[in-house]
């Protein structure tokens, strides 16, 4: 049996127990009755005297242990209650004066962002008005009605009245909600400027303990202005709320604090209780149809103020029939917040936001999963952190370096003339349900990284931010075209020693099961080509093969690699070969490929990005501090293999313009270039040894449109690319860490192997005949493993077609190997005139 139902049984025996004592008690007082009576009277059995001495006795006895047990009772439960309130409290950190003096008299109270290095960006934006003003300031009537209203005792008590403690106490156990009324003014401050919004019986403790220092440490007359300068009072004629009696003031009557009448002053007074209910004006600053109830509010001030012997009954009366209504502020306009820094501000607020959601959940003993599945409960969460950071006072520390950042934005300016053409058009919009006229610029989308910590160093958001644009570093999703190449194909396969830097891959035409990639231009090498050159000129060819081969010749997983790098993929993408050039259904952000991408430069280990560095509450107390999470993903074996393959595309391929683009040396800098179809995202995704600094390029056509960026656009992309990579240069060279090689890890191991063949040198049997493969030699690296022998199939990929073309060239035989093929959209073969060419020989069926 469990612990309640022996407790349950204790207290039933208990009860019958004292049931049957009471009936033997009744009983023995009887017979003792009756006794006494006939040794004396001998009276008759309906006597009411007898009857009378019978009650009486029993009820005295039965009150005498009534007494004696609530006597017991009471001094156990004040026993549990300081002992419980005494557990509480222990594990609490007691706040220094300083702190608390900080915090109660703090009137800005929205939170601070800063960028890295102590650099201030802004405070949180809150439609809250405060301005904090002296006790001197204020009208005395305002201080006695707020007292006579809120807390008639505020002068006596120590900062809390034991009924406050009893009823919190009670209400745990009867499992009550904790927010009761008939909190001291002291607490409310406490309330308001010391403590989170999470609802426990914890905090109302605290809130207890809270309150005594508060009191001893600080005068009535301190606690009172505070009280009145942080106090929420409802509405201004601009529809703004508002917080401190000097707000109020001017924003109902247009007086300041010291100057209100009697009738106004009440009226502030009673608003604390509701103010949303009592506030004379609407969101958009009109005055209310119904002010009855705020009016009648005002009135039960005025009562209070006279029975608390603060005004006479002639100032009462008097007061009363003030008409107020006529005196409130007409209708006016909110002054808009403005934002210089908008996409960082709007990053930082939302990523602090997410992190006290989930502080707020873990209080309150949920699970993050399940609270984002219930949309009610995630925006009852949303809410209460997006008002902690509004109202009460926190520090969010960013790692973004604002040099940096405005370096980014400048290099961004200068450049976007070169990014393409902006279409002007009209287009139905949904929410407005009317045809507007719209800009479609080249957005562009970029994020430094860097490598060893995460640390998100600067981005661009896009170009000329307004309250409703995108974070296209951040939120926007899209294709990655051939970004995903050394991600999800060439980094496993180096990993599980599928191939070395001159492992042979199959660059002809061919059909898997009605998918016909073709390379850039919609060609064929109709050749074998390395590994480093697939990758160097980015051939989609060589890719699928690989792809293909990874999926359904071994045991690799190449998207769980992926996925230990932040990026995951749907069944269905991991299944269709087109993953290997990027075109996901989903897409993914340009930090999330930058991430992905920064492993390479990370020995292989792979570090979550992050934003937010640390978050302090008011009081000091450090609530949130980024912890670095590292996952290994490749041996730094493979990471070594990967920054020289990929250093090639810098040194002469695809991304080669670099070279002379950079105001550095490129020795030290490697990248993958990525176009998807009709050039619709063009990408960049660079690294040094220090940071990894990725681009993107595109249209967002939000309404339907179809626009591309034009055939140059990728040449475009790298100029901008170094514009940015030149300026952090120029302004933190350090960052980029250009000496800082990484060493060759023992398991690289570098062997000569042929050219053509990616082999050792040697002789092989194809169709009955024997062919001594031989000729140059080239240094291949290999993650710990040895060169194969000479093989007749040496490649991955390529059919009989294939090898018999290479063999016959190989041989001297004049043939079209090497030469390349025209394909059309399809991937259909084209002959000499344009025409499709049927060859069953080329379908791969894996």
């Amino acid at each position: 049996m469990n612990e309640p139902q022996n407790w349950w049984t204790k207290f039933l025996t208990a009860l019958q127990n004292f049931g049957q004592r009471l009936v033997h008690l009744t009983k023995r007082t009887i017979q003792q009755s009756r006794s006494n009576t006939e040794a004396n009277q001998q009276p008759t059995p309906n006597d009411w005297q007898f009857k009378f001495n019978v009650i009486m006795s029993t009820i005295r006895s039965l009150m005498r242990f009534v007494i004696a047990l609530l006597f017991v009772g009471g001094g156990l439960a004040l026993g549990l209650l300081l002992g419980y309130f005494s557990g509480l409290m222990s594990q609490e950190s007691v706040p220094t004066y300083a702190s608390m003096k900080r915090q109660i008299s703090d009137v800005k109270q929205s939170s601070e962002l800063y960028f890295a290095n102590n650099v201030k960006l802004d405070n949180v934006k809150s439609d809250l008005l405060r301005k904090q003003i002296s006790s001197s300031e204020m009208s005395p009537y305002l201080k006695k009605a707020i007292v006579a209203t809120e807390d008639s005792d505020f002068y006596n008590h120590n900062g809390v009245v034991p009924k406050s403690l009893i009823r919190a106490v009670l209400g745990e156990i009867a499992g009550a909600s904790v927010q009761t009324g008939g909190s001291t003014l002291t607490q409310q401050l406490v309330k308001m400027q010391l403590l989170s919004s999470e609802t426990t019986w914890k905090r109302k403790a605290t809130e207890i303990m809270l309150a005594m220092r508060v009191n001893k440490y600080f005068s009535k007359d301190e606690v009172l202005e505070s009280y009145l300068n942080v106090a929420t009072f409802g509405r201004n004629s601009a529809g703004q709320n508002i917080a401190g009696v000097e707000e109020a003031a001017q924003g109902l009557f247009g007086v300041s604090a010291k100057n209100l009448s009697l009738p106004q002053a009440a009226f502030i007074a009673g608003l604390p209780q509701s103010p949303s209910v009592y506030t004379p004006y609407k969101q958009n600053g009109s005055l209310k149809k119904d002010l009855s109830l705020g009016l009648k509010r005002k009135n039960v001030v005025l009562f209070r103020m006279y029975r608390n012997g603060d005004i006479t009954n002639k100032q009462y009366q008097a007061a009363k029939k003030v008409d107020l209504v006529s005196q409130f502020q007409e209708k006016g306009t909110a002054s808009e917040q403005t934002v210089k820094y908008g996409y960082v501000y709007n990053l930082l607020l939302s990523r602090a936001r997410t992190i006290l959601i989930k502080q707020l959940v873990k209080q309150d003993g949920r699970q993050i999963v399940k609270v984002k599945a219930d949309d009610a409960l995630y925006t009852k969460y949303y809410n209460q952190a997006d008002t902690l950071l509004k109202q009460k006072g926190y520090r969010i520390d960013s790692t973004i370096n604002k040099s940096i950042y405005d370096e980014l934005q400048t290099a961004t300016s200068q450049a976007s003339y070169t990014f393409g053409q902006s279409y002007t058009e009209t287009a139905y919009d949904s929410n407005l349900k009317k045809e507007v006229t719209i800009t479609e610029p080249v957005q562009v989308g970029s994020i430094v990284l860097d490598n060893t910590t995460g640390k998100v160093l600067a981005f661009v958001g896009g170009r000329d931010y307004d309250d409703n644009q995108v974070n296209h570093a951040f939120d926007t999703l899209r294709s990655p075209g051939s970004t995903m190449k050394p991600l999800l194909v060439y980094g496993p396969a180096v990993e599980n020693k599928i191939i070395n830097t001159q492992t042979q891959i199959a660059d002809f035409p061919q059909d898997f099961n009605g998918y016909k990639p073709s390379d850039f231009g919609q060609t064929s090498l109709n050749k074998f080509v390395s590994a480093t050159t697939a990758l160097e000129h980015s051939y989609n060819l060589p890719a699928v093969n690989l792809y293909n081969y990874l999926l359904n010749k071994t045991n690799v997983q190449p998207a769980d690699y992926l996925k230990k790098m932040g990026i995951t993929l749907t069944s269905k993408e991991i299944s269709e070969l087109g993953i290997a050039l990027g075109g996901t259904s989903q897409g993914i952000s340009v930090q999330q490929d930058a991430s992905a991408f920064a492993t390479y430069a990370n020995n292989g280990d792979h570090v979550d990005p992050y934003v937010i560095s640390k978050i302090t509450a008011p009081d000091g107390k450090v609530i949130y501090q980024h912890k670095e999470t590292k996952t290994s993903v490749y041996s730094p074996s493979t990471a070594y293999i990967m920054q020289h393959m990929l250093k090639q595309v810098v040194k002469s391929g695809t991304a080669n313009s670099l070279s002379w683009r950079l105001n550095f040396s490129t020795d030290n800098v490697w990248g993958k270039t990525g176009t998807t179809n009709d050039n619709k995202d063009i990408w960049f995704v660079g690294s040094t040894p220090g940071i990894t600094m990725a681009t993107w390029m595109g249209y967002d056509n939000f309404y339907g449109n179809q626009h591309s960026l034009g055939t140059t656009a990728s040449s475009i992309n790298l100029g901008y690319w170094s514009t940015m990579a030149n300026a952090i240069y120029s302004n933190q060279p350090d960052l980029l860490k250009l000496n800082k090689s990484m060493s060759k890890p023992s398991g690289v191991k570098s062997h000569s192997v042929l050219e053509s063949t990616g082999t050792k040198d040697g002789k092989v049997t194809v169709d009955g005949n024997t062919i001594n493969l031989k000729g140059n030699t080239v240094t291949a690296l290999f993650n710990d493993d040895e060169a194969s022998d000479a093989k007749a199939k040496f490649a991955i990929g390529g059919t009989d077609k294939n090898y018999k073309l290479f063999y016959d060239h190989y041989s001297g035989i004049s043939n079209a190997y090497g030469q390349s093929i025209k394909m059309d959209a399809k991937g259909n073969v084209l002959d000499s005139s344009g025409n499709i060419v049927t060859d069953d020989d080329d379908t791969t069926t894996d």
